[in-house]
């Protein structure tokens, strides 16, 4: 009997675990079972989100952790007992029954015989088929969730009304359907747009053969993974994604309105593409005839020959009004006072286009002016004419990229009386020749001085560094190609490199606006260059050409700790152990600075940002620009200039300008309760009250000893003893008065041994009014910080 029993629960645990090649009537899916690809690349089953007990049937990549759900059947309604069935009902449908055998959810669609299988293939699509005569049934790729795979699509039928789209869901740990709809537009040329609700909450711009014209980095070099077709003649559109090589890849509507891009390189996602960006990506950011300046910060200002509707509104930073014209049309064609058209140049085409037949740019121009409704045209490469008869909307100019768009304008807002044009060129050819020669001059002046900054640097010696020649940089950068761009720090953009020996950089390209001047570029390199420890990034070289002031780094796979941190799907592979391990190497990286290196510095800029992560998710600690080198015995000093980020600064140092060691350790207790918490600094908020992370991680060591100030996403791998220590530690690190704070030392042996704490007092919680992160350069005006940046309470 024994052996009988043991035989029975061995055939069961067997059943309940393996992947079932097809699900028939005789074979249902149950919870517990699996459905899995024939090549083991997708796998079919019953999930329960984080924080949920409601169980679905999904779809995810079989082999990834932690898992990523791409397709959900009943998302609307959730199983919520724990005995369910994936079966064939007796007309040939797919249904979910419970426990009680009630249909929770069905394909709808029937088979002309009840002998029929669904399997999973191993492109993700889920699919019925007729065993009698093979015909395809039903597929989950035409019925979409809040991802598309490749060789699924968007498509719209004007026809039938059937209509392919994407919906997020309503949040991270529920699958129903959220706010936002990524769906294909049936104009020509179609886009492609998120709704929100019933209103339009971002578009790409019209397809012209290869790329969207509203996403600039879809250049002439960029290789487009995206496929688009339309048949006008019948009313069908079609929107693919398509594989080009053998990594995984999805397109995501996330529950916020983001649409993301990602790629598996083996060892986690990578995240190709995301929008919106920044405010000039929402659909009418500035109005009609507004513009919108995608620049940093984005802006808004009106089209030329127009001016705000509303004043008032536009000086309170309100201008989703637009603008009007300053002069109205004659629409006459010909004479002196025939409509001229102005060239706008780097710009994303405006909404409500008609796409009118001409062959070549002079024909689009003529047609445009020969019709008076007509405000603007367009004669875009892959598309042709676009043509614009009511308000221009949602337009945008970019930095690079873009199209050209001539506006409808009053010949008086354009042309002048030949006296002014005979005046306005005499002095124009003055002021150039005047401007000339002052250029040549100062180029001059600094050639010299980029001399001498090189001289000076050879005189160092300084080991292992290596001077670039700006060829090289832009060679390897593909001259600072917007693709190779890994982000945009508080100093100026950083680019991935590849140098002719295929090893990988990373360029970090200092703005001419930037605060970071020969100074600050100068201490840079000679502080980091004489630095040397596994947890701080390491300088490879430098490049002086003229203007242009370039640091080469080595490159890290993973980017910065926010990249992770603050993101959604990718937090989660950062769980409590690897977060640990962060804060430690952190910490031992802080202690060398401080204590263990040849120089005593003080980095004085230390935030999540510029933490590195190799490829084993070791810390780095980066960006020494503003960094500070002691004397001897010095311990601390004082700045009339004070820098940094707001947030992270310790409040002697906001206050009256005096850093420390001390300043760091503040620094680093903040980014530990952040990497504890996954939560900002800069924009966490909980309750009526509007209480910061500082006065939360306060209030939860207080009650809990911070247990429950975890990242509930990742509570499943933590060590409450751990969590609870480096809670204490950090409001030991965020202590008002710098006296009461440990110094690094003292730090790094309390994170790594058992010893008992000292009791926090409680901190001073600085609130901030500014959502984004932002890097301060103030003068030393005690009162203006304060009043400006930050308040205490």
């Amino acid at each position: 009997m024994g052996i009988v029993l043991f035989s029975y629960f061995l055939w069961l645990s067997i059943l309940l675990n393996c992947g079932y090649a097809a699900i028939t009537r005789a074979s249902p899916l149950s919870l517990g079972q699996t459905l899995s690809s024939p090549g083991g690349t997708y796998e079919l089953g019953f999930f329960t989100p984080e924080n949920s007990q409601n169980h679905y049937v999904g779809i995810w990549f079989k082999k990834i952790t932690p898992r990523v759900v791409v397709w959900v059947a009943n998302r609307e309604k959730p199983i919520t007992n724990y005995v369910a069935n994936l079966t064939i009902s007796g007309n040939g449908s797919l249904i979910l029954l419970d426990s009680r055998e009630n249909v929770v959810w069905s394909t709808r669609k029937l088979s002309t015989s009840n002998k029929c299988h669904a399997k999973l293939l191993d492109t993700g699509n889920l699919v019925m088929i007729d065993d009698v005569s093979g015909s395809l049934l039903w597929e989950s790729f035409e019925n979409l969730g809040d991802t598309m795979l490749p060789l699924s699509s968007l498509m719209y039928n004007l026809a039938t009304g059937e209509k392919r789209v994407l919906t997020s869901w309503k949040s991270h740990s529920d699958p129903s359907s959220g706010d936002f709809v990524l769906q294909m537009t049936p104009q020509v040329p179609a886009e492609i747009v998120t709704m929100k609700g019933t209103k339009l909450y971002k578009r790409s711009g019209p397809w012209a053969k290869t790329r969207f014209t509203g996403v600039p980095q879809m250049d002439d070099t960029y290789a487009s993974p995206f496929s688009l077709s339309q048949d006008v003649g019948n009313g069908t559109g079609y929107f693919s994604y398509l594989q080009r090589n053998s990594e995984l890849i999805r397109v995501i509507i996330t529950s916020e309105g983001y649409l993301k891009t990602f790629r598996y390189n083996g060892t986690g996602w990578v995240l190709d593409f995301v929008t919106p960006k920044n405010s000039c990506d929402l659909y009418g950011a500035c109005g009609p005839f507004g513009l919108c300046v995608a620049s940093n910060p984005t802006k808004c200002k009106c089209i030329k020959g127009f001016v705000p509707k509303h004043k008032e509104d536009w000086k309170r930073g309100n201008m989703t009004s637009g603008c009007v014209r300053r002069t109205e049309l004659s629409c006459q064609t010909q004479g002196k006072s025939a409509d001229v058209f102005y060239r706008l140049a780097n710009v994303k085409p405006p909404d409500l286009y008609k796409y009118a037949s001409f062959l070549d740019a002079d024909q689009c121009h003529q047609g445009c002016l020969s019709n008076c409704s007509c405000t603007a045209f367009a004669y875009i490469t892959g598309i042709g004419c676009l043509l614009w008869n009511q308000e221009l909307i949602d337009t945008v100019r970019y930095s690079t990229g873009g199209e050209f768009l001539s506006i409808r304008l009053a010949s008086s807002e354009l042309v002048g009386s030949r006296r002014t044009k005979i005046i306005a060129g005499t002095i124009s050819l003055s002021v150039f020749v005047i401007l000339a020669f002052a250029s040549y001059k100062y180029w001059r002046y600094r050639a010299k001085q980029n001399d001498s900054w090189k001289n000076d640097l050879d005189a160092q010696e300084f080991s292992g560094l290596t001077f670039f020649e700006m060829n090289i940089i832009q060679a390897a950068t593909n001259n600072f190609n917007f693709s190779n761009k890994l982000g945009q720090g508080g100093f100026g953009p950083v680019y991935k490199g590849k140098l002719s020996d295929s090893k990988e950089i990373a360029v970090k390209r200092l703005s001419s606006s930037s605060g970071q001047g020969t100074e600050e570029f100068m201490n840079e390199i000679k502080l980091i260059s004489k630095l040397q420890h596994r947890n701080l990034v390491r300088l490879l070289g430098c490049c002086i050409d003229g203007e242009e002031k370039l640091l080469v780094y080595e490159f890290l796979v993973n980017k910065s700790l926010d990249t992770f941190l603050f993101d959604s799907t990718l937090k989660l592979q950062i769980d409590w152990p690897k977060r640990f391990n962060i804060i430690q190497g952190v910490a031992r990286g802080l202690l060398y600075l401080h204590r263990d290196s040849c120089l005593r510095v003080i980095h004085r800029d230390l935030k999540v940002s510029n933490i590195l992560l190799d490829e084993n998710m070791n810390p780095k600690i980066s960006d020494f620009g503003l960094a500070r080198m002691f004397q001897g015995n010095q311990h601390q000093d004082n700045t009339h200039k004070v820098v940094g980020t707001l947030g992270y600064m310790s409040p002697e140092y906001a206050w009256t300008g005096m850093f420390s060691e001390k300043s760091d350790v503040y620094a680093f207790g903040v980014l530990q309760l952040e990497i504890i918490s996954g939560k900002k600094i800069s924009s966490f908020n909980c309750g009526m009250e509007g209480k910061t992370l500082l006065e939360y991680a306060w209030e939860s060591w207080l009650e809990n000893d911070g247990v429950d100030l975890l990242d509930q996403d990742i509570t499943s791998s933590c060590s409450p003893v751990e969590v609870a220590r480096c809670v204490q530690i950090g409001l030991l690190c965020i202590q008002q008065q710098a006296i009461d704070r440990p110094n690094i030392a003292q730090v790094v042996s309390m994170i790594t041994t058992a010893s008992d704490l000292p009791r926090p007092k409680k901190p001073v919680f600085a609130l901030r009014i500014q959502d984004e992160e932002r890097v301060v350069s103030v003068s030393e005006s005690v009162n203006h910080i304060t009043q400006t940046a930050i308040y205490g309470r």
